[in-house]
């Protein structure tokens, strides 16, 4: 099958979602062709069976703000015309799935093909960015005109049917991870870096937008850090960070705090971790949890949003209420007290994430787009 797929490039959970789910239909042998404004930051190896469409945005003085989905939909159009596109798998539902269903119709006038379009819903594009009066119309329309409409987890699915009068089912094809890339053996070199004394390793990973709230896991670190020798790693960057620096230095641990920017090769870090922290307000599913998992790191986590369809209270980890930061630390202090309860948390958080891997929920996508596939389709 020759497959578009629209996405931000960025390390956000839709990006890389999409990013490793056109790489693994690659890895099959389907033509995958990614459009977006800039090459997703995993797509960093070259495969024969991948191509990467750049949408360019012209700036002219008339425009405070240049068009970007009227460029997406265009280059859209072009792609689908020029490569023979059997169809559009559209993540994050804005712009991406209203520039779709320009695309579509602009290719239906010029050549009378219908091009299929599925959209899948990713998180805030529905329960933040969505729901906001100025695109509530349009993310209503597209997403309805879409001919599959699918999300990342039942929680997710209840809130769009909540939130937007949508008129088709909605499928749940869940997140998933490359077990076999992060389930691979810690390097003792990088873990002494971080902890030369042998202290306990957490983690936090994430875009620093409020929704996160970064600050908990400041505060969760310094409750534990009083406890047990530990370090905690900050991978990302974010209008929070600021904040989550100024907190770790006003607590006393910042020299325990690395705050480490936006990395590519989370794999290595999350091996070396024992506890990763996820204290989102809200979470549509939580990417970033389920790849600790697979690298054997319990997670800690709120209980909000579809958190709860991953991390299973007292077997993968632990749960507390959102800002709930002095439950969380006593979570995090009790296992981190006894070695064979980590152990054993850790290999049930191993043996969870695999029913997520990504080998499991490929043919579930491939199925999906047999649905529309021509007769030429390969």
């Amino acid at each position: 099958m020759k497959i578009g797929i629209a996405c931000y490039p960025t390390f956000g959970g839709s990006g890389v979602l999409a990013t490793e789910l056109g790489k693994a239909l690659a890895d099959k042998g389907h033509k995958v062709h990614f459009i977006t404004y800039q090459q997703p930051v995993r797509l960093n190896m070259f495969n024969a069976n991948i191509f990467y469409h750049e949408v360019r945005v012209p700036t002219y003085p008339l425009f405070d703000y240049p068009p970007y989905e009227v460029a997406l939909a265009s280059t859209m159009v072009d792609a689908i015309i020029n490569h023979d596109l059997d169809l559009l798998h559209v993540h994050y539902a804005i712009p991406h799935a209203s520039a779709a269903y320009m695309a579509k119709q602009i290719v239906k006038s010029k050549t009378g093909r219908i091009v299929p379009v599925i959209t899948t819903l990713h998180g805030t594009d529905i329960t933040l960015v969505g729901r906001d009066k100025t695109y509530e119309p349009v993310v209503t329309f597209s997403i309805n005109e879409s001919d599959t409409i699918t999300s990342v987890s039942e929680n997710l699915k209840e809130e769009t049917y909540k939130n937007f009068a949508i008129t088709k089912d909605i499928e749940v094809i869940t997140n998933f991870v490359d077990v076999a890339r992060f389930a691979k053996k810690p390097i003792d070199a990088f873990k002494k870096v971080i902890a030369p004394n042998g202290e306990k390793i957490l983690l936090h990973a994430s875009n620093f937008r409020k929704v996160k709230r970064v600050e908990d896991v400041i505060e969760v670190f310094a409750k534990v850090r009083k406890e047990i020798p530990a370090k905690l790693m900050m991978v990302g960057d974010g209008p929070e960070r600021p904040a989550a620096e100024d907190l770790a230095r006003h607590l006393g641990v910042a020299n325990d705090v690395s705050f480490v920017g936006k990395q590519e090769q989370m794999e290595e870090i999350m091996n070396v971790s024992d506890i990763f922290l996820l204290t989102s307000e809200y979470e549509s599913f939580g990417l970033s949890a389920l790849e600790a998992m697979a690298a054997r790191s319990i997670v800690i986590s709120t209980n909000a949003g579809g958190i709860p369809e991953i991390n299973i209270d007292g077997v993968t980890g632990f749960m507390a209420d959102v800002g709930d930061v002095a439950t969380m630390a006593q979570q995090a202090i009790k296992v981190l007290k006894d070695e064979k309860l980590l152990a054993k948390m850790k290999e049930q958080a191993y043996e969870q994430a695999c029913k997520f891997d990504i080998q499991n929920i490929i043919p579930i996508y491939e199925k999906m787009y047999s649905k529309y596939c021509r007769m030429d389709c390969e």
